[in-house]
């Protein structure tokens, strides 16, 4: 799913579970760390263990198909504004968070299943994993990376999220965000565009330069994954120059969705990204 297609829709596994959870109801690191092993005493589970790499990959997974999902309801959305039908943000917001979680429940299950691993087990070893991020970056960076996922459906404020802070969480989402106007969005979102644009062909050259082949699947999902691992970072980089936050842009984005000159400029954004990604050979889907 394209970032400017995840902005015109309003724009956990574990986290993305446990953060909705809490809040309803009340690589280039080489070290050997994610290989250690978190061990349960209990007597259903006594011997059991989890390895760092193991969460990282439950994590990567369902990253990787729970954006596939969202390319779809946000394919469906633009179906139906197409027809002339118009969404309340408020009620687009809900539609995306219930159908999001529909398909979370069933690929998590699929995913722990396949992985021969129970949730409670899993969600501890990952708890304890995040309570040493230091010794282990690579899980903290899938899961903080599938925490960017959630947020962007939600629009909950969970990158970085531990347990037992989701008071703390809750209190940053009260804090007022001022929208910006119409034109102010539409100049900030080609800035923001055109920074990602250019990370995604920085990392093409590099790959390119490294003979591999962006029509390989392997190739392009770790293309897209590495894309992610870096996207957040610069996008938010170029709006801080800006004095914005990310938050204050997507909000901005999602006030102004249903204003003429918005909706037509996100279209053409997202049709020259869509133009700049083909000619660089990034393989469409």
């Amino acid at each position: 799913m394209s970032t400017s297609s995840k902005l015109l829709v309003g724009s956990a596994l574990l986290m993305a579970a446990v953060a909705a959870k809490s809040y309803m109801s009340n690589q280039t690191d080489t070290t050997n760390t994610s290989h250690e092993l978190v061990e349960f005493d209990d007597d259903e589970n006594e011997g059991d263990y989890i390895t760092g790499d193991e969460v990282c990959k439950v994590f990567d997974r369902l990253f990787m198909e729970m954006q596939a999902v969202l390319a779809q309801l946000s394919h469906t959305v633009q179906q139906i504004q197409m027809s002339g039908q118009v969404i309340p943000e408020k009620q687009l917001r809900q539609l995306l968070i219930t159908e999001y979680e529909r398909a979370l429940i069933v690929k998590q299950q699929q995913a722990l299943n396949e992985a021969d691993m129970d949730y409670d087990c899993f969600e501890e070893a990952t708890w304890e994993f995040l309570e040493k991020e230091k010794e282990y970056p690579k899980v903290k960076k899938s899961v903080e990376r599938f925490q960017k996922l959630w947020e962007n459906v939600s629009g909950e404020n969970v990158v970085g999220k531990r347990k037992g802070d989701s008071k703390e969480k809750k209190e940053e989402q009260d804090v007022v965000i001022e929208v910006l106007s119409a034109q102010k969005t539409v100049e900030v979102a080609e800035i923001y565009f055109d920074t990602l644009t250019k990370a995604m062909g920085d990392l093409v050259q590099g790959f390119k330069k490294e003979g591999k082949n962006l029509r390989d699947p392997a190739v392009a999902q770790q293309l897209q994954m590495d894309f992610s691992s870096v996207a957040n970072d610069k996008g938010e980089e170029a709006l801080k120059e800006l004095g914005i936050s990310q938050m204050q842009f997507q909000k901005s984005i999602e006030a102004n969705a249903s204003h003429p000159q918005v909706g037509r400029s996100l279209a053409m954004m997202q049709m020259k990204q869509q133009q700049a990604l083909i000619s660089m050979g990034v393989p469409a889907g």
